[in-house]
C-alpha cells in the first residue's frame, strides 16, 4: 500500500504542476470598453454644389460647410452569397471565369478556416485550464482514498467497501469545493468519514454470516435500492434534459428590463421620426422635398434575441450604449441637396413696342431625404461571433419562451389571409383599379419583410402599396411609410370606398405615425394588402375594424 500511495502522490503533485502551469496561461482581462453614450452623429450626407455669391442674395439656401456620402455596408455574408450566385449562372460558358470563381471560393474558406482556427486558440488556454483542473481533483481523491487505506487496512476489506469508500471521499471534494474549505482540513475529515464507514460495513457483514436471513434480506433491499436508484436516475436525466432545453432558449432577463429596453428602442425611433417630420423647418427654402422613406420599427424579438446572444442577460440602464450602436446600423437617414437649371418664360417688349418671349434661367433646389432600415436580424450578422448568431437563431425562433412579452407584434396581425379569393366582376368596371389588382396579385403568397420595397426582396406594407401603385401606372409615390401614403391620399368617408382606394389602420403595431398599417380597398369588405403573406382580408373582422383608421383616394 506505501507503494499506492507513493504514486499517487507523484501524480497529484505533477497534477498540480500542470493546473499552475495552464493558470499562468490564461490572459489577463482587459477592462471592456463600452460604447459612448455620446449623442449620435448626423448622417446627413449632402451632394457638394458650388453655389454663385448671387445665388445668397436670392434667398436660396447656403450649401452646407461638410460634405460626406456614406454608403452602408451589407453584410458580408449575404453579399458574398449573392455574387456567387450571380457568377455561377455565367461560369459554365466561361473557363476562365470557372477558374477564378473557384479559385476565389477557395480563399474564401482559407479565410474561414483561419478565422476559426484563431477562435480555437483564444479559447485554448481555457479549455487546457478545465483540463488540467480536472485531472487534479482525480488526483486528489486517488491520494485521499490511498492515504486512508494505508492507515486503515479494515477499509480494503471487499470490493463494495472499496466502492463505498472512493463515493465518499468524492462527496466530501464536492462538498469542501461548494462550501469553499481550505483544502488542508480535508484529509481528517475524509478520514473519519471513510473509518466509521468501513465499521459499518463490516459490522453488517459479520451479523449477516451470523444470520442466512439477514444475508438474504439485505441481498434483496440492495437490488430495490439499485433499481430504484437506476430509475430515479432517469428521470432526473429526462428532467435535466428537459429544464435545460427550456432555459437554453428563454430570455434570461426579467420580463420588465425586456420590455423597458425594447421601449427605449422605440424612444430613439420617435426622435428619428420628428427630425424627419421637421425637415422642412430645420432646412427652408427649397422648392421641392422629395422623400424615399423605409417604414421606421423593428421587430421586438429581433432585439431582445440580439441582446441575449450578446449579453445572456442585461437591464434596460445598462445596455443603451448596446442599443445606440444597433440603431445607428439600422437606420441611415440622408440629405442629398441638389441644384437643377430651369428656364421660365417672360413676355417682353423692345423698343419699337414689339412684343417677345424669352426662356430665363433660374436655379431650382430640390431636397432628397431617404431613410433606408436595415431589419436588426441583418445588422446582427455584422455585430455577432457565429456561435452567438446561431444562440440568436435560436432566441428568435422560440421567441425566447415568453412570445406575448410584448403583446401585439407587427407582421403576425392577422395570419387569417385568403390566397384564393376571387374579386368579383362587377367591382372591375374601373380601368385604373383593374391595373393594380392585376400588379398586386403577382406577388400573393409573397412573405412579409420588414423594410422590403420590391419583389427580389419582397415587401412590407407600404413598401408593397407605394410598388403597386408605381408599377400599375396610376400613380407616382416615392417609396415611404404608411403615414407618408395617407399623406398623399384625401379622406373619404367610409361609405363613398369604392375598389382602388387605400385603407389604413392604426395601432397594429408601436409606430412612430399615427397610421400603422396600409392595404388596397378591393371592394364588398376586402383588401388586398401585405400581411404574413401578401394576400386578401376581410376588413370587417374584428381585428381589422378595431384598428380602422380611414379610407384615401389617391389624389
Amino acid at each position: 500500500m506505501e507503494g499506492k500511495l507513493k504514486k499517487s502522490r507523484l501524480k497529484l503533485d505533477k497534477a498540480e504542476e500542470k493546473r499552475d502551469k495552464a493558470a499562468e496561461k490564461i490572459p489577463k482581462k482587459k477592462q471592456k470598453r463600452l460604447y459612448e453614450k455620446e449623442k449620435p452623429k448626423s448622417k446627413l450626407d449632402f451632394e457638394e454644389i458650388k453655389v454663385k455669391p448671387s445665388d445668397k442674395l436670392l434667398g436660396k439656401p447656403k450649401p452646407p460647410s461638410v460634405v460626406v456620402q456614406n454608403l452602408k455596408k451589407a453584410p458580408r455574408r449575404q453579399v458574398a452569397e449573392t455574387l456567387h450566385k450571380e457568377i455561377a449562372k455565367e461560369e459554365d460558358d466561361n473557363v476562365g471565369v470557372k477558374s477564378a470563381h473557384k479559385t476565389e471560393e477557395t480563399i474564401e474558406l482559407a479565410g474561414r478556416k483561419v478565422e476559426n482556427y484563431y477562435h480555437r486558440q483564444r479559447l485554448k488556454p481555457y479549455a487546457d485550464l478545465e483540463k488540467a483542473e480536472k485531472k487534479l481533483r482525480t488526483a486528489q481523491v486517488n491520494y485521499s482514498y490511498n492515504k486512508v487505506v494505508a492507515e486503515n487496512p479494515q477499509a480494503y476489506s471487499n470490493p463494495l467497501s472499496k466502492w463505498k469508500q472512493k463515493q465518499a471521499i468524492k462527496k466530501q471534494y464536492v462538498n469542501v469545493r461548494k462550501a469553499g474549505t481550505a483544502t488542508a482540513n480535508m484529509g481528517t475529515t475524509i478520514k473519519s468519514t471513510i473509518k466509521k464507514g468501513a465499521d459499518m460495513v463490516i459490522a453488517a457483514a459479520v451479523n449477516a454470516v451470523k444470520n442466512p436471513k439477514i444475508l438474504l434480506l439485505l441481498g434483496c433491499m440492495m437490488l430495490i435500492i439499485i433499481a430504484c436508484g437506476g430509475m430515479f436516475s432517469s428521470c432526473s436525466v429526462m428532467l435535466q434534459g428537459g429544464f435545460n432545453s427550456i432555459v437554453g432558449t428563454s430570455y434570461n432577463s426579467e420580463e420588465r428590463d425586456i420590455v423597458a429596453t425594447d421601449n427605449s428602442y422605440k424612444d430613439l425611433e420617435k426622435e428619428l421620426q420628428e427630425r424627419i417630420d421637421n425637415i422642412e423647418s430645420d432646412y427652408p427654402g427649397y422648392d421641392e422635398y422629395r422623400y424615399n422613406l423605409d417604414e421606421i420599427g423593428h421587430n421586438s424579438h429581433e432585439l431582445a434575441s440580439y441582446l441575449t446572444a450578446l449579453l445572456k442577460y442585461y437591464k434596460e440602464n445598462e445596455v443603451q450604449g448596446e442599443l445606440q450602436q444597433v440603431f445607428d446600423l439600422q437606420y441611415e437617414l440622408t440629405l442629398k441637396r441638389v441644384v437643377e437649371t430651369r428656364y421660365r418664360t417672360e413676355h417682353r417688349t423692345d423698343s419699337e413696342g414689339n412684343s417677345y418671349t424669352v426662356q430665363v434661367p433660374y436655379q431650382y433646389y430640390i431636397l432628397y431625404v431617404t431613410l433606408t432600415n436595415t431589419p436588426v436580424k441583418e445588422v446582427a450578422q455584422d455585430l455577432l461571433t457565429a456561435e452567438q448568431l446561431r444562440l440568436f437563431e435560436v432566441y428568435f425562433e422560440t421567441k425566447g419562451n415568453k412570445p406575448d412579452v410584448f403583446g401585439d407584434i407587427y407582421s403576425e396581425t392577422d395570419s387569417s389571409q385568403d390566397l384564393e379569393y376571387q374579386v368579383p366582376a362587377h367591382n372591375l368596371t374601373d380601368v385604373e383599379f383593374g391595373k393594380m389588382l392585376k400588379e398586386a396579385e403577382k406577388y400573393l403568397g409573397y412573405p412579409y419583410v420588414w423594410g422590403g420595397s420590391s419583389p427580389s426582396t419582397s415587401f412590407d406594407c407600404s413598401g408593397f402599396v407605394c410598388w403597386v401603385i408605381n408599377q400599375s401606372g396610376v400613380g407616382n409615390i416615392p417609396r415611404t411609410t404608411a403615414t407618408g401614403i395617407y399623406n398623399q391620399t384625401t379622406r373619404i368617408p367610409k361609405n363613398e370606398a369604392k375598389p382602388g382606394d387605400i385603407i389604413f389602420f392604426e395601432g397594429t403595431y408601436a409606430s412612430s405615425g399615427a397610421v400603422s398599417h396600409v392595404g388596397i380597398y378591393v371592394g364588398d369588405g376586402m383588401m388586398i394588402h401585405c400581411g404574413n403573406p401578401i394576400g386578401y382580408a376581410n376588413i370587417n373582422s374584428k381585428y381589422w375594424s378595431d384598428h380602422f383608421y380611414a379610407f384615401g383616394r389617391l389624389k
